[in-house]
């Protein structure tokens, strides 16, 4: 079976925008869903929400939502990023989408989930009691959850951003979203996901071509990302 693997950050705005595309992939049949949540804004990188942050990421949302219908809430544009106190660390996120996969399967389940609760609902997706609520929202276990993320908070989550590191090298990849074909014989080829934006129908038969096809067929290029430390046109 062939492997897309998908490399993210539950922060990043064009992850967002690719959210419908990886949606519709985990249903093309015969191909398997390994994510990698890369930690973009973790450690020093990690910062609260400024006039000058709402000013940089504004027109990048806005074309997100113009390439792709994307929903956008008030209470993100004019709550979360004009909220002074909030915290945008990639960190706590990424440990509530392994604990949900650890839990339940259900990791991209709570990547989505957290990614229409940031931009959709304006909601602090870095605070744990935040995550919780989605988790419940999801129907996952509480304590099963409350566990899980324990385990995997600290260390555990940094050796996944170390490892999700390592495979956004080996895809070539120059930042996130970053998704490439594994095939049987371990070949990789990276995709382009920019051309397919807001065309998700368009996006499912070219991947059911692709993981039916024996070969590559091309190297994608010229995606627009959110490079590992922040976002760039």
């Amino acid at each position: 079976m062939n492997t897309l693997h998908y490399i993210f950050d539950p922060l990043c705005g064009w992850c967002y925008a690719a959210a419908p595309l990886i949606s519709a992939a985990r249903n093309v049949p015969g191909l398997r869903m390994a994510f990698h949540a890369g930690g973009m804004m973790t450690g020093a990188n990690r910062r609260t929400v400024t006039p000058q942050w709402r000013d940089y990421v504004m027109p990048h949302d806005e074309r997100i939502a113009q390439l792709t219908g994307q929903p956008f809430g008030a209470a993100y544009f004019d709550g979360l990023l004009r909220d002074t106190s909030a915290v945008m660390d990639s960190a706590p996120p990424s440990t509530a989408i392994l604990a949900a996969e650890e839990l339940a399967g259900r990791g991209l389940d709570m990547l989505h989930r957290i990614q229409s609760a940031h931009y959709a609902e304006g909601r602090r997706i870095a605070d744990m009691p935040v995550l919780a609520e989605l988790a419940q929202e999801l129907g996952l276990d509480a304590a099963g959850y409350t566990a899980a993320y324990a385990r995997l908070a600290g260390p555990a989550t940094d050796r996944h951003f170390t490892d999700s590191r390592q495979w956004l090298e080996r895809c070539n990849g120059q930042g996130f979203p970053t998704i490439a074909l594994e095939r049987g014989d371990g070949t990789l080829e990276r995709i382009d996901l920019n051309r397919w934006l807001g065309r998700v129908d368009e996006w499912s038969g070219h991947l059911r071509r692709l993981a039916s096809a024996t070969s590559n067929t091309g190297t994608a290029s010229g995606n627009p990302v959110c490079a590992i430390d922040g976002c760039t046109n």
